[in-house]
């Protein structure tokens, strides 16, 4: 879908002023400046709307909460896409194009209404490197700068059941250590609470959180941040990375893997016989 000019004009004026760093940018900040990043993808807008995601149910709290976050100045890095302008959208597949146009258009007056002119945002896309671009050639020096930011650090993921971070692939060999809390991979923030006190009670400070648990992600590493903990709201930085490995030409399931934009990816998901990962669970929040 080629996109015509004209059809982003109404957008540019309306949106195209807000200042967002790309991805790249975003990257060095959160490696060079140890920033904690937020982020809201177009799901964490839709629960902000009202809507819900097939992974996780519409909660009013929850789109509360986001929207807390997202009016939020406490120093905590805010992610939102980077696509409100023809250099950007310029860049993705005719699939990813048609995507984002369609949900600019939906959303763009309500956007105007939610965000602040005045305020610098970070890229949400930091963990979208691979499948929606055009160009690809980039994606192992990418990938290079984002491993950055947790090299030879100690490191707890927070993850959904079956999301398996960095299992099967070289993305986190360059952790110092790994541990791991396992939450739903379905309607994790019925169990906010608990992942919270836990944290916070059981967790050194001194460690990197990394955090993939969609909308619930995005409170949860601002709320840990606002207790000094380093939260990075890292998302779906390993499947893009699978797909990345197995040169995908469009989503698909990965077979050990929950994926959640693949209806497939999301049932009849094979078993892991991993002894370190399993050494790696400190504690599973159901």
């Amino acid at each position: 879908m080629e996109i015509n000019k004209n059809d982003f004009i109404e957008c540019e004026k309306i949106l195209g002023k807000f200042n967002i760093l790309s991805p790249e940018e975003t990257i060095d900040v959160l490696y060079r400046e140890n920033k904690s990043i937020t982020r809201f993808g177009d799901g964490e807008f839709d629960m902000i709307y009202g809507k819900g995601m097939n992974y996780q149910k519409y909660d009013e709290k929850l789109a509360r909460r986001l929207k807390e976050v997202i009016k939020s100045d406490n120093g905590i890095l805010v992610g939102i896409p980077n696509v409100f302008n023809l250099d950007s959208i310029d860049k993705y597949t005719e699939y990813a194009t048609e995507f984002w146009t369609n949900w600019i258009d939906e959303y763009k007056f309500r956007l105007i209404d939610l965000l602040d002119r005045n305020k610098k945002y970070y890229s949400s896309q930091i963990s979208r490197f691979y499948l929606d671009y055009k160009d690809k050639s980039n994606v192992s020096n990418y990938v290079k700068k984002l491993k950055q930011i947790w090299n030879d650090k100690d490191v707890l993921i927070i993850e959904g059941e079956k999301s398996r971070l960095g299992i099967g692939n070289d993305l986190f060999d360059n952790m110092k250590s790994i541990q791991r809390i396992i939450c739903p991979s379905e309607n994790a923030f019925d169990v906010y609470d608990k992942i919270y006190e836990y944290v916070v009670s059981k967790v050194d400070k001194d460690k990197l959180i990394l955090i993939a648990l969609g909308p619930t992600a995005t409170v949860l590493s601002y709320d840990l941040y606002n207790v000094g903990f380093h939260t990075i709201d890292i998302g779906h930085v390993d499947i893009e990375y699978e797909w990345f490995l197995r040169k995908a030409t469009k989503k698909i399931k990965i077979e050990n893997k929950y994926v959640t934009e693949v209806k497939e990816g999301r049932i009849n998901i094979s078993d892991v016989k991993d002894q370190k990962y399993e050494n790696e669970i400190i504690i599973k929040i159901f």
